[in-house]
């Protein structure tokens, strides 16, 4: 069993991604930290050999825990599970052997690709390392292509793209004040109801917040929010 640490400080999150865990075979749970201090804690007293780690904790960085990790001589492998875009980030996470890098929202589907890709690379390494024999360098493009291998576009929810969910994401975490519909949709060019779609799917997946806009007469109107935005 694949011993893994799942680190998020918002607790929905951090309970549907153990949720997910838990529902493949050779994954078990070990613990749920919320913040960087509650992870190092967990890895440094109890074996670990993955962690779910989310980048933008209420008191380190993700990136920052992964270096105290290693700096404890923790061996523990680090999948970035995060809505942290930055490419400098990105640059950072992979310069510091993050195994993975997975962005928020995901599936089930997407997230159970990047395990099951991982469980295969630990199989195949643990199969070389205790054979005794040299591999050569086509041996290692392969291994670590099967760890990478389920870094394809994230499977959504039929109907809706990768590229229109950023357009949407991006409407929504640099608007001044929450969006209704109707304003993200002519903001970005795309019809309300698929817009509404797309930030129905960002409130499920813990990213955005869905509030009542009242004004007038009439029934109030549904506005939504990045979450963390004032």
């Amino acid at each position: 069993m694949i011993r893994t640490l799942v680190v998020e400080d918002d607790e929905l999150a951090a309970r549907a991604h153990a949720e997910y865990v838990r529902r493949l075979p050779q994954f078990t749970v070990v613990g749920l930290a919320r913040s960087g201090a509650a992870a190092l804690h967990e890895v440094t007293h109890q074996p670990v050999d993955l962690v779910l780690l989310d980048m933008n904790l209420p008191d380190l960085h993700g990136l920052e825990v992964h270096r105290i990790m290693r700096a404890r001589g923790v061996e523990a492998d680090v999948i970035a599970v995060t809505s942290a875009r930055d490419l400098a980030i990105v640059r950072g996470a992979v310069a510091n052997g993050v195994a993975q890098y997975l962005l928020k929202p995901f599936t089930f589907a997407t997230l159970r690709d990047r395990l099951t890709s991982y469980a295969e690379f630990r199989a195949q390494v643990s199969r070389a390392g205790g054979s005794g024999e040299e591999i050569d360098q086509r041996e290692v493009d392969r291994m670590l292509g099967d760890l990478r291998g389920g870094a394809t576009e994230q499977q959504l929810p039929k109907g809706m793209s990768a590229d229109s969910l950023e357009r949407v994401i991006g409407a929504l975490r640099t608007a001044a004040a929450a969006l209704t519909a109707t304003g993200a949709a002519e903001a970005i060019g795309m019809s309300r109801v698929g817009v509404r779609r797309y930030l129905e799917y960002l409130v499920e997946t813990g990213l955005a917040t869905r509030g009542s806009r009242y004004g007038g007469t009439g029934r109030p109107e549904i506005e939504y929010r990045w979450r963390g935005a004032p």
